[in-house]
């Protein structure tokens, strides 16, 4: 198996596979910092859809001692949010917000999903942030992590999120856990320029192999991500690769 290099899994999908979580996370650190610097070279800004999960976390806390970025030019979103207040220790925002909030990054350029009440309104609400923000530009950037039930972003399997075409932002229920989510549709994912999935760690290990062998219409929400025009990069270590075959 190939390590530390980026390769073509198929038409829809890269992977970079790390010898251990330490080189994953560094290299998912400048593949962050490298797009960032490069959107804004190109477009004047950098919009990225931030995550929640561990390995979010250590790229944040990287982040937050970066001295490269011009964070005056960088847009703050999530691709996804549970139903707790901004101060709950279970909020993607309250995570990434303990390393972002140390960077000079102008508060009107941080954009929160607000999950925690009427959540049919403020989806449709971040939604048109999204589109006044963006215009008719498309993420930068959107970061995912993968479930254990191949679920990414917030589409869990056999929930109403994952038939919407027509929209970027959705609430959805998600039974099985008895809550609401907001979450990024497969549209916006998509669409946007860069996709990066983050999965590290032998627990990883069976469902990266099985989404990644599935069919696009698969019972793995993750399997529909990425598309041959925006190609899918996985980040993996090389516990969590250890059972794909090539």
């Amino acid at each position: 198996m190939l390590k530390n290099r980026r390769q073509s899994f198929d038409e829809r999908r890269d992977l970079f596979i790390a010898n251990d979580q330490k080189g994953a996370i560094a290299y998912a650190l400048e593949h962050w910092i490298h797009t960032a610097q490069r959107s804004i070279q190109q477009r004047g800004r950098f919009a990225v859809a931030l995550s929640g999960g561990s390995t979010p976390a250590a790229i944040y806390a990287a982040l937050a001692k970066d001295t490269t970025l011009d964070w005056s030019k960088i847009y703050l979103f999530w691709s996804d949010e549970r139903a707790v207040p901004p101060d709950h220790p279970d909020s993607n925002y309250h995570m990434a917000m303990a390393s972002f909030s140390k960077v000079p990054i102008p508060p009107t350029q941080i954009f929160r999903m607000h999950a925690e009440s009427d959540i049919e309104r403020h989806a449709a609400d971040y939604e048109e942030k999204i589109r006044h923000t963006l215009g008719h530009s498309s993420f930068d950037l959107v970061m995912l992590g993968l479930g254990e039930d191949g679920h990414t972003a917030s589409l869990f399997p056999n929930t109403p999120a994952l038939a919407i075409e027509d929209k970027l932002v959705a609430p959805n229920h998600i039974p099985l856990l008895k809550t609401w989510r907001m979450t990024f549709t497969f549209p916006c994912i998509n669409q946007s320029t860069h996709i990066a999935l983050y999965a590290l760690g032998a627990p990883k290990q069976k469902i990266v192999s099985q989404v990644l062998e599935a069919a696009i219409q698969s019972p793995f929400p993750a399997s529909r991500i990425g598309t041959p025009d925006h190609k899918a990069l996985w980040v993996l270590d090389a516990s969590a690769a250890a059972k794909v075959n090539f």
